[in-house]
């Protein structure tokens, strides 16, 4: 293929952690290319190109924006796992922020959304207590990056997976690592292969390989316990946890004062994971009523739970509940996968008719697109709180409050 080199102006930032430029006169066709900053001139060669737009990769930065800053890590651009690493962390939150807005706007077709300002995380460096790590190469994953260092990971998570060392022939193809509330590491293994070899193992590490949806236990437990407001959750190894703890707690707090509860709220929460927002509405309201489809999850939302008498769980798909309840919640909280709501739980919700309906979101675009299918619906977007979850990558969560027309 023969290559296509520009030097264009990039304008601004764009979801997904790219920067849009334009091609010269006469093709106009929108460019995004990664790792530049808006007014910069780059560079570029495109890769991908369709009728609308194209993609390109950054050749060279020809008029570099005075914001651009040193990158931390020395595997930035070739570990693609961060985005943002050359722009100070005031101007990520902002750029956040702009993004945000221009999904809800285009894709969501709202008028001038009401986005409050990003939630910061307390800890830009240093913050994840969790991280995933591929072993070798195989055919969904050909190129692997063996990297020296990471600055994502927790202070433990980074001195631990440092020491780790694996023969050419091992069983796994990836691991991963979590950090409880005690700073003890739990060491996942992932494979496909049933077998469990034999390791000497430290007195104090958790190991267990995952295979085939089962935990096998190769030393300490089969999960950890982090905490959030000092209160201890169970995570089986399997089980979804939140990776940044600080910026947890405080979306947790925001729903606090966001939602309005009291004994007489009967609140409705779908995909509610281990708990984690659960516990700290269950005091809050008379009626909580709880429904996740992860069978390991439910296994600790009971343990996580198990001292509140107002609480409800059902182990099951959200759209298959919705249509058997026998009441009409005052509040519904939404905390669906990256990829948000199916079409059919959309329309059970909107058939429901809750009076208040808040959305967490982990990303911009679903949100966007289950937004407009809910104001079509009959609700209105009251406003839309974002936490930055994730610094240094274009993750960009957020906190939706709709309300019922």
């Amino acid at each position: 293929m023969t290559s296509e080199t520009y030097e264009i102006t990039l304008s601004k930032f764009i979801y997904g952690g790219e920067t849009m430029g334009r091609l010269p006169a006469p093709d106009n066709r929108a460019v995004f290319v990664p790792y530049a900053l808006p007014g910069e001139d780059a560079k570029i060669d495109l890769f991908f190109q369709k009728r609308g737009y194209a993609r390109a990769n950054l050749l060279e930065i020809l008029a570099p924006a005075p914001e651009r800053i040193k990158p931390k890590c020395a595997h930035f651009t070739a570990c693609k796992s961060c985005h943002y690493q050359h722009i100070p962390y005031e101007s990520q939150l902002r750029a956040k922020e702009e993004i945000l807005k221009d999904q809800l706007t285009r894709i969501g077709k709202i008028s001038d959304p009401l986005i409050n300002e990003i939630i910061p995380s307390p800890e830009i460096w240093h913050y994840r207590n969790q991280m995933d790590f591929q072993i070798g190469r195989s055919s969904s994953t050909p190129n692997i990056l063996e990297i020296t260092e990471c600055h994502i990971p927790t202070l433990a998570i980074n001195d631990f997976w440092q020491e780790l060392e694996f023969g050419e022939n091992n069983l796994f193809n990836r691991i991963t690592l979590r950090q409880d509330a005690a700073e003890k590491i739990m060491l996942i293994f992932h494979s496909e292969n049933p077998e469990t070899p034999e390791m000497t193992l430290e007195d104090d590490l958790s190991v267990v390989h995952v295979t085939a949806g089962e935990i096998i236990v190769m030393g300490g437990d089969d999960h950890i316990v982090t905490t959030l407001h000092n209160r201890p959750f169970r995570v089986l190894a399997t089980s979804f946890s939140h990776p940044n703890t600080t910026v947890a707690e405080k979306m947790i707090e925001h729903l606090l004062s966001a939602l309005r509860l009291d004994s007489n709220t009967t609140l409705l929460e779908l995909h509610s994971g281990i708990g984690s927002f659960s516990a700290f509405l269950a005091p809050k309201v008379g009626r909580l009523v709880c429904v996740e489809n992860s069978p390991t999850a439910c296994d600790d939302f009971s343990v996580n739970l198990n001292d509140f008498e107002n609480v409800e769980l059902y182990q099951a798909q959200a759209m298959d509940v919705l249509p058997n309840l026998d009441f009409i919640p005052n509040i519904l909280l939404v905390d669906p996968p990256v990829s948000g709501l199916g079409r059919h739980t959309l329309d059970r919700i909107l058939t429901l008719g809750s009076g208040t309906l808040a959305y967490v979101s982990r990303d911009p675009s679903p949100l966007a697109r289950d937004a407009a299918r809910l104001i079509k619906g009959g609700y209105r977007l009251d406003a839309v709180t974002p936490f930055d979850v994730a610094p240094q990558t274009a993750q960009i969560d957020s906190i939706s409050i709709f309300i019922k027309e």
